[in-house]
């Protein structure tokens, strides 16, 4: 379908048939599972040009109401998330509104803001983070509540309020929040608080919302204080243990003031020791973004020197879910494929988290990349009798990655399987 022209019939609200075009396009690209109408992408596409005038229309009238959202249970440690996924239209509905509000962000967002805006992102907040870990002693690991479920509409709404003049964007919003959730039984859960996670919206209603709560709000109480949020993900820099204990108690009373909370357990205060800070403290590791801060050895370029920097790697949380992801490929029961096959399939997969997180201290993923290798040895070893017995296999493997070494994308940095493969 060629993209709409300019020219759209007069309705109540501004809404161009070319932002709802761009909006589909925009969640094309992402793609997404379906919502509670159970219309995939795939679907929507069969009759596109009706159902994108559909949304366009009843957008620019006023008479768009979203469904209630998918509530899909995702497992994480010491509990459940839960996922909201909305329908096809209304993810395009959403990336509209989102779209129309991003550029006013961009315009008074703060630096040090890292999350969903264009040009930055995860890897640019972690290399900030160690930069200043290196020229503060102290950090403030600071862990929001239940954020996404607790976050108060009204709030909300002023933020949206404040910087936009159009009516049709706050009509919209306060649809949104207030939609409910259907739960893996059909039934449906009302919502006055919260934004659920997975919308096309919420992150930019929950990055809004966090400037002014906590960004907007360190710049004018504690204009000295540096730190990184990604959404509800933030480290706060200080330069002694009194200066973090004074921060975090005010930051709690100002979360309390915007209906939100610390995580009493999660939120620490941690002293960065490394070759220069020897000093002692009961947290001297942190996590942030997948990545865990700590004491590392590391050697001076110039004299050769070993030391001791406080910095960041794969967190073990992180290795140890990819392993436990590994593991349930199953690679050994895929008979019916080649090499090429297996490739094809885990090479994305593998490569995302090199291209994530192998930015710093890049070795600490050794070990989840030979358990890969250690799989698909076992899957050699079962799919060819020949390759059973282990020198035999150890052969057939070196031939193999001379012979080809950029089949699998992480045997550009990890050709062995490592102790993973001892004893089988």
């Amino acid at each position: 379908m060629d993209e709409p022209k300019q020219g759209d019939t007069s309705k109540p609200f501004d809404i161009s048939k070319r932002e709802v075009w761009r909006a589909y396009q925009k969640v094309r690209e992402n793609k997404g599972a379906p919502g509670v109408d159970r219309v995939s992408l795939e679907d929507f596409e069969k009759d596109l040009k009706n159902n994108l005038y559909k949304i366009w229309n009843r957008m620019s009238s006023g008479s768009y109401f979203p469904p209630p959202v998918r509530a899909v249970p995702i497992p994480k440690k010491g509990g459940v998330r839960i996922l909201g996924v909305p329908t096809v239209v209304d993810r395009i509905a959403q990336t509209v509104v989102a779209e129309r509000l991003g550029p006013r962000m961009e315009e008074i967002f703060h630096d040090d803001s890292y999350g969903y805006r264009p040009g930055r992102g995860a890897i640019d907040a972690v290399r900030v983070c160690r930069q200043r870990s290196w020229s503060h002693d102290w950090v403030i690991d600071l862990d929001v509540a239940k954020f996404f479920d607790t976050c108060p509409h009204d709030l909300i709404l002023q933020a949206v309020a404040a910087n936009t003049d159009q009516k049709w964007i706050l009509l919209y919003v306060k649809r949104w929040l207030v939609a409910p959730l259907q739960l893996p039984d059909g039934s449906l859960q009302a919502r006055e608080l919260g934004t659920p996670q997975g919308s096309a919206v919420s992150p930019c209603l929950a990055n809004l919302f966090l400037h002014y709560a906590f960004d907007a709000w360190m710049v004018r109480t504690w204009p000295s204080v540096r730190f990184e949020r990604y959404v509800d993900d933030a480290v706060v820099h200080c330069a002694s243990l009194w200066q973090a204990c004074l921060v975090r108690a005010s930051i709690a009373e100002r979360m309390s003031e915007v209906g939100l909370q610390l995580h009493p357990i999660k939120t620490k205060i941690v002293y960065c020791r490394d070759s220069n800070r020897r000093g002692e403290h009961e947290n001297i590791t942190y996590d942030f973004l997948g990545y865990t801060f700590r004491a590392r050895a590391a050697v001076n370029k110039r004299t050769g020197r070993e030391f001791s920097s406080f910095a960041p790697a794969m967190s073990r949380d992180k290795l140890t879910d990819k392993s436990h992801e590994v593991r349930r490929w199953r690679l050994h029961l895929h008979n019916n494929d080649d090499l090429a096959d297996l490739a094809e399939w885990i090479n994305p997969i593998v490569r995302g988290w090199m291209t994530y997180w192998g930015h710093f201290h890049r070795s600490v993923m050794y070990c989840l990349l030979q358990r890969v290798n250690a799989y698909l040895m076992r899957w050699a070893r079962k799919k060819y009798r020949r390759l059973r017995g282990r020198k035999r296999l150890q052969a057939w493997w070196s031939s193999l990655v001379a012979r080809a070494p950029r089949l699998f994308a992480h045997w550009s940095w990890v050709t062995d399987c490592g102790v993973a493969f001892a004893g089988r």
